[in-house]
């Protein structure tokens, strides 16, 4: 018996149908205002312009169109969770959030009201475990991904050896700042570098001192994991002090178009990680500007479009419809609950050749999603700054993290909060 086949033929027939049907609910989280606004508007609209598309273009998902309720949280945790307790009634179909101390609090609640909880790049690094953490995913990479990926990058522009080496790490002092901290002590054990940690206090405004600290220690390479004001800050006062900006390397939340800019050519050579393509130089943008911005559409001012964050809202939505559709396959019904989703998501499969029909060729790693892996390839390429051009331009191909230093990292990290939450595994 094909299943496939079967419930291909269920989902057809339930189209062909035709009576009205519910919408497919994904509700987001975003933040417009605040400190953190100039990285929350570009992602929302790249989010709700990609929902839209389908909308007007496909008619929704599976015959079914697709509502986006958004709720501002400002980026604050506490909004955060308001906004998932006064959606998640709404018949919502996944959240992201795009904050890690609002996941931290969300994966409780969404373990228990049984509603997935995607988190691209960011939130807690182990949930990657599917065996632990069944409702919460983080592919295609995660935080220890990025920081293994940067230290690789380093490796390969040193012929291999960067023992002696001095590595500073600029990070934003929070839960979100600190994930990197345990997997770049472990690659230092293992290549021989010496690390230095500098914390920059919430929003990230003053960074003197930490800057003072770099031009009197002298490291050869800076990894910064900011977000919001502060990367620009970083990059200026990186400026200030001559440090190369060539050696300076910030994580895929300090890789904008906003991160740079403000400092001019100041900028220029600055390089961050890369989860997907950049530039607009793909198929879709050619459909969102025809369905989405000229049909007056637009989720924002229509200025964000093509832009880095705009793109990760955009590639977020991407997936997330991506999965919804394998639900509908799985179970056989367009009308899908949150539980359905769940599983589109742990069987999501992203192909190179379903990403060129999709109007995106080359423009994220292919990858698949199991029960026990819900953390994705753990790839990222390496981005740098063309200040003369206004423009990123990709240098390096996909590069995989190091799993002989991320894995075991990950299975102590959640196989602790198993035992401290007495949840059995999965997969088995």
């Amino acid at each position: 018996m094909n299943f496939k086949k079967l419930a291909a033929a269920a989902l057809a027939a339930t189209i062909a149908a035709g009576p009205a049907m519910a919408e497919l609910v994904f509700p987001s989280l975003s933040y417009r205002t605040g400190p953190y606004a100039a990285g929350g508007i570009p992602f929302a609209d790249g989010y709700e312009d990609y929902m839209t598309l389908l909308n007007e273009r496909d008619g929704g998902i599976g015959g079914v169109k697709i509502s986006v309720p958004e709720c501002e949280t400002a980026y604050n945790t506490e909004k955060g969770v308001e906004c998932y307790e006064s959606t998640k009634g709404l018949g919502s179909l996944v959240y992201q959030p795009l904050s890690t101390g609002i996941t931290y609090q969300l994966i409780p609640k969404v373990s228990a009201d049984e509603i997935p909880l995607h988190t691209m790049g960011y939130g807690r690094t182990s949930a990657a475990n599917g065996e632990v953490f069944e409702w919460v995913f983080n592919y295609p990479a995660n935080y220890w991904d990025g920081a293994s990926v940067a230290i690789t990058h380093l490796l390969d522009i040193n012929d291999g050896d960067i023992s002696g080496k001095k590595i500073a790490l600029v990070f934003h002092n929070s839960a979100y700042g600190k994930e990197p901290i345990r997997t770049l002590e472990k690659l230092s054990e293992k290549h021989g570098y010496e690390l230095t940690t500098l914390a920059v206090d919430h929003p990230g405004q003053e960074q003197k001192s930490q800057w003072l600290q770099i031009r009197r220690e002298r490291p050869d390479y800076v990894i910064m994991w900011g977000w919001g004001v502060m990367n620009q800050v970083a990059v200026q006062e990186a400026a200030n002090i001559r440090f190369p900006m060539e050696n300076f390397i910030g994580n895929w939340w300090a890789g904008s178009e906003n991160d740079v800019i403000p400092a001019g050519e100041a900028a220029h050579g600055y390089k961050a990680l890369a989860m997907h393509g950049t530039g607009m130089d793909y198929p879709i943008y050619e459909d969102i500007q025809q369905y989405v911005v000229d049909a007056g559409l637009a989720a924002g001012a229509g200025d964000q479009v093509g832009t880095v964050l705009y793109s990760r809202g955009l590639y977020a939505a991407m997936l997330a419809a991506e999965a919804a559709r394998t639900a509908q396959e799985i179970h056989g019904t367009a009308e899908i609950t949150p539980a359905m989703m769940r599983d589109g998501m742990e069987n999501l499969k992203i192909t190179e050749e379903r990403m060129a029909e999709l109007g995106l060729p080359n423009f994220g790693p292919a990858f698949e999603v199991s029960c026990a892996n819900h953390g994705g390839p753990g790839e990222a390429m390496v981005q740098q700054w063309d200040a003369e051009a206004q423009e990123w331009n990709l240098i390096t191909d996909f590069i995989k993290s190091d799993d002989d230093v991320i894995e075991p990292l990950i299975e102590a990290d959640s196989m602790a909060y198993a035992e401290e939450n007495a949840l059995d595994l999965r997969c088995q």
